[in-house]
Order: structure tokens, then sequence, then C-alpha cells
């Protein structure tokens, strides 16, 4: 059965079962209605991946392979901040009038800093330092940048990626600070793990674990019924992930340079309610 649905009902009903509420606290975020969205979470998750033994796409449920690559190539590759650039309208409600979301994530990732070697953003010093010290210990990016929080429509969830290099092997930690467990999880998991793939063939290496920390995990109030019943569902096998082998530049990936063959899934949930 699937390692990532194997992975995510052990984590839900953690949360569930061990969980904090925040009932009686106060708290930013609420429904559309106005009213508060409170949670039951857990604190300091560690989910880990074996990508070399398959792909972690959840199978519980769809979850939407296509759009969550648009949108890691949307802050990875086009290091866009604009939801102009982005097909999935996933972003809509925190960009402005121009469609910007501000100074976070591909904004961050774009910005060119100075090194001994030269100038590099963010992405193209990994893939720099991937292929002529892949053994550095220094190899890693962050969006969360103190200095420009002020100026993000939302700040980073996801917001580090650490890459680690043993053998011919890349592993890979993803940090989030935040995670909402039924909208984003799977997601999350998906496209980071997607982006292993990319990287990982671009710079000669085999992909190893990915690792997904997580400082507050949670699951919404209005989520938990929802929970309750797709962790009782049947897993189905993990499917096959296809990457294009002919890409050896990490700028000429398109959407159609993936593809997850085999997938079944249990039915849809619809109309997930989105605390803002």
């Amino acid at each position: 059965m699937s390692q990532a649905d194997q992975t995510f009902k052990t984590m839900c009903r953690d949360i569930l079962d061990n969980g904090s509420s925040s009932e009686g606290q106060q708290v930013r975020a609420v429904w559309p209605d106005g009213t508060p969205a409170h949670t039951i979470k857990r604190f300091g998750i560690v989910n880990r991946y074996d990508l070399k033994r398959e792909f972690p796409a959840l199978t519980l449920r769809p979850t939407y392979f296509k759009s969550a690559v648009h949108e890691i190539l949307w802050i990875w590759q086009k290091k866009s901040n604009n939801i102009k650039d982005l097909k999935p309208k996933i972003w809509d409600e925190w960009a402005d009038e121009d469609g910007s979301i501000g100074k976070a994530y591909g904004y961050q990732l774009a910005i060119k800093h100075q090194y001994p070697e030269g100038m590099f953003d963010q992405v193209d010093r990994v893939l720099y330092d991937l292929k002529h010290n892949p053994y550095s210990r220094r190899i890693m990016t962050n969006t969360y940048v103190h200095q420009d929080l002020h100026a993000m429509r939302l700040y980073p969830c996801a917001y580090s990626m650490t890459f680690n290099v043993t053998g011919k092997t890349l592993n890979t930690i993803l940090n989030q600070r935040s995670n909402d467990v039924l909208a984003a999880n799977a997601i999350n998991v998906m496209q980071y793990a997607v982006l292993t793939h990319m990287i990982a063939q671009v710079s000669g290496l085999e992909v190893g674990e990915m690792v997904h920390v997580i400082a507050d995990a949670h699951i919404y109030d209005r989520h938990i019924p929802i929970i309750e019943e797709l962790i009782t569902r049947e897993e189905h096998p993990a499917p096959s992930f296809w990457i294009n082998p002919e890409i050896t530049d990490f700028y000429d990936f398109t959407i159609d340079d993936f593809r997850l063959d085999g997938l079944v899934t249990g039915e849809a949930v619809r109309n997930i309610p989105i605390a803002i």
C-alpha cells in the first residue's frame, strides 16, 4: 500500500488523539463567514518519505498532481510572485489588484546575492553547489526573510529546503512552520518530492529521502469530520512517477515532463472550507 497514505493516516490519528485545541485562545484565521477558525494541532511532526521506494502521492482522495506541479514550477523555476503566471487559482485570495503576493516565495528565490564564486540567486546557488561542491553541508534555501515580511501578502508556510548528498544520493529536508493537514499536506509533499526529483536529475544524482518537518501541523475544526472519514478509506498502491529523462537543465522542465501512472484514488472531497 501507499507509503504516503500510511504516513498521512498515522499523522492525522496522532493529531486527533493527542493534539491540543485552540478553543478559548485568540486565533488569527477566520472562516469566510467571520467565525474564528479553531484547530487541533501537534507540534513538531516529522514525516519521512523514501523517494527511491515510491512517489508519495496520497491515494485516499485525488490531490490534483498537475496543479501541484504548476505551483512548484511557479515558485522555484519562474521565481514568480504574481498569480498571472500561475494557472491554478489557489493564490487568488492573497493577491493584490495587480496579481502580486508581495515579496514572498518566488520573489525571495529570485534575489541575487554576492558569493566568492559570483552572483547567484538561491535556486542557482543550490544547482551550482550540487555540481561543484555536492558534499557541502551548507546547501539550503530560505524564503522567510524578516525584513520583507511586512511586504508579503502571506508569510511563507513551507519556507526552507536543505539539500544533502550522501554518495550519489540527494536527500532533502522541507521545513514548514504551519501546515493545514487536510487542504495542503498531501499537495506540499508531492510538490517537494517533484522538486527533489528535478534537482537530483539535473545534478546527476539519485533521489533518496525527503524529510518533512512541520512545526505546527493542524486540523481545522470544520475539517475534523472530513478527516475522520478520510482516514477510514481503503488505500491503493502508489502510482509510478515519470519524469522526462531527457531534461538536463532545471529551467527546461515544463508541466508535460511529469506524470503519475497507474494512480487510483478514492472519491474527491469536495467543497473543503478554507480558513483565511
